[in-house]
């Protein structure tokens, strides 16, 4: 993510593991945000399958100086940002949760860095079901519209995004799995978000 402005400082709780948008989902764009969401939640869970990656994450969160639930909260946000953003890039008004399922997490990942931070606001829901999800962004746009050192800090976070999709795509037997694919693998996991359309595992 290339970051153009600042940011500021706003406390957010971590609760990656809820799900209360349910399992099912609508086509179009309301669907397609609440699938990001989703994506989002399990990334990190995914990831930290491997215990010491949550430890070395968490250790390179406290080295920044940032809190360790609002780091976490903000990659998890990212990843929906993200996510929404390059589905939206890619197909316009056919935009949809089924669109998202077969993107590549590598697509993903690239535009992680690759996107400037004020792109992943555009076209977002005017209302989120989930008021978390509201708050989060909030704190997103308050981070692109302040101080330098919240630019760095968002730019931090997108590579730790970066970092998990790799890793999840990494331990893949596909060769290039999609972002559905992370879905079986968090209803595999037990993980609230789990399950869905989307290619088999």
């Amino acid at each position: 993510m290339t970051s153009d402005h600042g940011h500021g400082h706003v406390h957010v709780n971590s609760d990656v593991n809820s799900d209360s948008d349910s399992r099912s989902h609508s086509y179009g764009r309301d669907g397609l945000w609440g699938r990001c969401v989703r994506f989002g939640r399990v990334l990190l869970p995914l990831v930290d399958e491997e215990a010491w990656r949550r430890g070395r994450r968490r250790e390179r969160l406290g080295n920044w100086g940032v809190d360790i639930g609002e780091g976490e909260r903000l990659i998890e946000i990212l990843a929906a940002l993200t996510a929404y953003a390059v589905v939206v890039d890619i197909a316009g008004s056919a935009a949809s949760a089924a669109v998202l399922d077969t993107l590549p997490l590598g697509v993903v990942a690239e535009a992680a860095t690759g996107k400037r931070d004020f792109e992943l606001l555009a076209g977002l829901p005017d209302a989120f079901a989930d008021g978390r999800d509201e708050l989060a962004v909030k704190v997103f746009r308050l981070y692109v519209y302040r101080g330098e050192r919240y630019s760095l800090r968002l730019w931090r976070m997108a590579t730790e995004l970066q970092y998990a999709l790799t890793v999840l795509g990494g331990r893949s037997r596909v060769a290039s799995p999609g972002c559905g694919h992370v879905f079986f693998w968090a209803a595999a996991a037990g993980l609230a978000g789990g399950a869905g359309v989307g290619a088999a595992v």
